[in-house]
């Protein structure tokens, strides 16, 4: 039985072995998520994903499957409206409808609990299938262009210099 709910301290060394596993390394090629074909290293740490579990504007939702942890996906309460990032779902059950259905509980979390009537995000810009696959479920690109951070560890190592993010929203 699918559950969502949102994460706690305890749950950053199962989130941070999920995140990894649907964007970097080996692993993440079992899925169609995959950024290591262009990024290797980390995707994220324990320190970065305490922070966001403990900041006041940011949540991190949780999808379980029968009790085991499947997929997450970021929340940030901003001003403009709510910011959707760091959708995870383990490789093996990508394409399953799980990244659908987060992203949906998502979008309702941040309408009802969050008061918001948008939500943006960013996508690499080499990451077509994964634009179309946000765009079949309505949202739209802005025509706006973000630097990829390049000078910060945290995003992982670079293996190419032409890296940039799509931005994109949807009305909720």
């Amino acid at each position: 039985m699918r559950s969502f709910r949102l994460a706690t301290l305890d749950d950053v060394p199962a989130l941070h072995a999920l995140v990894e596993s649907a964007y970097r390394g080996e692993v993440s090629r079992a899925g169609w998520t995959t950024e290591a074909d262009f990024l290797e290293g980390q995707r994220t740490d324990h320190e970065e994903l305490r922070g966001l579990v403990a900041g006041p504007a940011t949540r991190l939702l949780l999808a379980h499957d029968d009790g085991q942890l499947v997929g997450c996906v970021l929340l940030k309460d901003e001003a403009q409206g709510a910011y959707l990032g760091m959708l995870s779902v383990r490789p093996s059950l990508q394409s399953s409808g799980l990244g659908r259905a987060l992203l949906e509980e998502a979008e309702r979390f941040a309408r009802v609990e969050l008061g918001h009537r948008s939500m943006r995000m960013r996508v690499i810009s080499l990451r077509d299938s994964l634009l179309g696959w946000y765009e079949r479920r309505g949202y739209v690109r802005t025509g706006e262009r973000e630097r990829f951070p390049y000078d910060e560890p945290r995003a992982g190592k670079p293996l190419r210099d032409d890296l940039e993010f799509v931005v994109l929203t949807k009305p909720l």
